[in-house]
This record gives structure tokens, C-alpha cells and sequence, in this order.
């Protein structure tokens, strides 16, 4: 059995470009991505790791952070990321998939371990821990099986499950599998934390929390992150005001994301206005 883990990754995000070629810890010679890939060869269980990108000529950077770190890459669509990933997991021939983003900088091997044995001994289709949060955002790991991947692949038609490589199994057709949710022990229960990186206030507290954590141990893991912020609960003010990023698979749940986004921008004249014309913009 082949374990691999495809850590998606292109410098073209949305909401802050080049996120994962920044430097981590802050003016250090290692990236954000170098950070995910030097952390999941912590792992005691993955076979290979596997960069997951574009050919896009601006995705150049990307491979050669991966050359760097002496990983495999794959390069496919940019926009297609569920067809990028099943290429990736034909060409290297893996049985089990274990799915991580680049922008998730403080993963930790231990977890990704732990997802994959109880995957194995659930005998599930899919496993995740983060479907009903437990553990901190940005720890995120997802471990399917090929045959699910392929599944998805020849039957997804919607962009968000082409983007989003997973909601076709457990948001559009869960009763089609057997899946997993893992949850966090209690005392590293911390789903108010986010270390994930989307934004520039994101970066800000990834940059404290390794210059808090990295110069003792370089591969900190959950205990040493959930600690800090019951030291520090001050550190969750620096990004409390940013919204996870979603998919959504029908009209009304996007809306009602929208409402809660123009709220937190204070752009009130336009939320009333959608709010007093909500029937007639809900189809």
C-alpha cells in the first residue's frame, strides 16, 4: 500500500498572491510551502510527498521550492485542482491519498499520522478532521482512498468541487461513502485558533507564533501551539476579524456569507438594501 501526501500549492491566491512563497519565520530563508513540506517529512507513515501545482509560468517558484526541499512535483490545471490531484495520484501510482494545502505552515506530522492510522483501522472512505472542527484552524488533513479520488474525478461537474478537490465526496453525495471525522483529545481542543494563511493579518500571527515556538523546537506541534494561546490569548485579536474562506453549493448560503461579510466590512446600505430584497434575490 502507497501512501502519498499532495500538498496543493500556486502563487496566484485570491486574496493574498505569493502567500506561500513568503518567509517563515519573518526575513528567514524558508518559505511558508518549504515550512508544510519540511513538517509532513516529520511524518512516519507517507511514502512520498508530492507538490501538487500548475503550469502556469508563474508557478516556476513553486517548483523550485520543491526541487529545493527534494520532493516530487506535479504540475496540471490551475483552476481544475480535483483533476490536478487525481493525475498527480495516477501518475505515482497511490492507494491512499492524504490531501494538505501550502498554506497551512504549522501541520503537524503527528496529527497527519494519527488521520491516517484511523483511517486505515475505520476502514473509510474518506477521513477528515476538520468537518466538525476540533483542532485549530490550519491543522487540517483529509486521507481518502484512490477509488474515491477517481470517483469524484469522473463524476464532479460543479467548479467548487473541481476547486476544492473534497466536496464532491462529503458535502454533494456523502451517503455514496463511508466517512470519518476524527476529533481532537480535550486538552488540545482549539477550534477558536487560526493559524491557516489567507490574509496579511493571518501572516502577522504566523510570523509571532514561530518567533515565539520555532527557535526552541522547529517541528512545535498542537500541544506547543494550543499552549501559547492559553499563555498569550491576546494573540487570537491579530486575525479574529477574518472570515475562512468557503465553497458553497447553492444560492442561499451564499448569500447568507455575503450578508455576514458586508456586516464586517460596515458596508450596511447594501447589506439593508439585499436584506429588504431578499425574496426577490433568492431564486
Amino acid at each position: 500500500m502507497k501512501i502519498g501526501a499532495i500538498i496543493q500549492a500556486r502563487t496566484s491566491s485570491t486574496r493574498l498572491p505569493g502567500k506561500v512563497l513568503k518567509y517563515l519565520p519573518y526575513n528567514s530563508k524558508v518559505t511558508v510551502l518549504g515550512q508544510v513540506i519540511r513538517r509532513l517529512k516529520k511524518s512516519s507513515l507517507l511514502d512520498m510527498i508530492i507538490v501538487a501545482t500548475s503550469t502556469d509560468i508563474i508557478d516556476e517558484r513553486i517548483v523550485d521550492i520543491a526541487v529545493k526541499e527534494n520532493v516530487t512535483v506535479f504540475r496540471g490545471s490551475l483552476d481544475n485542482v480535483l483533476e490536478r490531484y487525481y493525475l498527480a495520484a495516477v501518475e505515482y501510482d497511490l492507494d491512499i491519498v492524504v490531501r494538505v494545502t501550502s498554506d497551512c505552515p504549522c501541520i503537524d506530522p503527528g496529527i497527519v499520522d494519527y488521520a491516517v492510522i484511523n483511517h486505515l483501522e475505520s476502514a473509510a472512505d474518506y477521513t477528515s478532521n476538520s468537518l466538525i472542527r476540533s483542532f485549530p484552524h490550519g491543522l487540517d488533513v483529509e486521507v481518502f482512498n484512490f477509488n474515491v479520488l477517481e470517483k469524484a474525478y469522473l463524476e464532479a461537474t460543479h467548479d467548487f468541487e473541481q476547486e476544492h478537490v473534497t466536496p464532491f465526496i462529503y458535502k454533494s453525495n456523502p451517503e455514496s461513502f463511508t466517512i470519518n471525522n476524527i476529533s481532537a483529545d480535550e486538552e488540545i481542543t482549539a477550534p477558536d485558533i487560526r493559524i491557516t494563511l489567507d490574509t496579511i493579518e493571518d501572516y502577522a500571527l504566523l510570523c509571532t507564533v514561530y518567533d515565539y515556538l520555532y527557535p526552541t523546537d522547529n517541528f512545535f506541534n498542537i500541544g506547543d501551539i494550543v499552549n501559547l494561546f492559553k499563555v498569550k490569548p491576546w494573540l487570537k485579536l491579530i486575525n479574529k476579524n477574518i472570515l475562512a474562506k468557503k465553497s458553497f453549493n447553492n444560492f442561499d448560503d451564499e448569500l447568507l456569507e455575503a450578508l455576514k461579510l458586508l456586516e464586517l466590512q460596515e458596508l450596511y446600505r447594501i447589506k439593508k438594501f439585499l436584506e429588504e430584497n431578499v425574496d426577490s434575490c433568492i431564486k
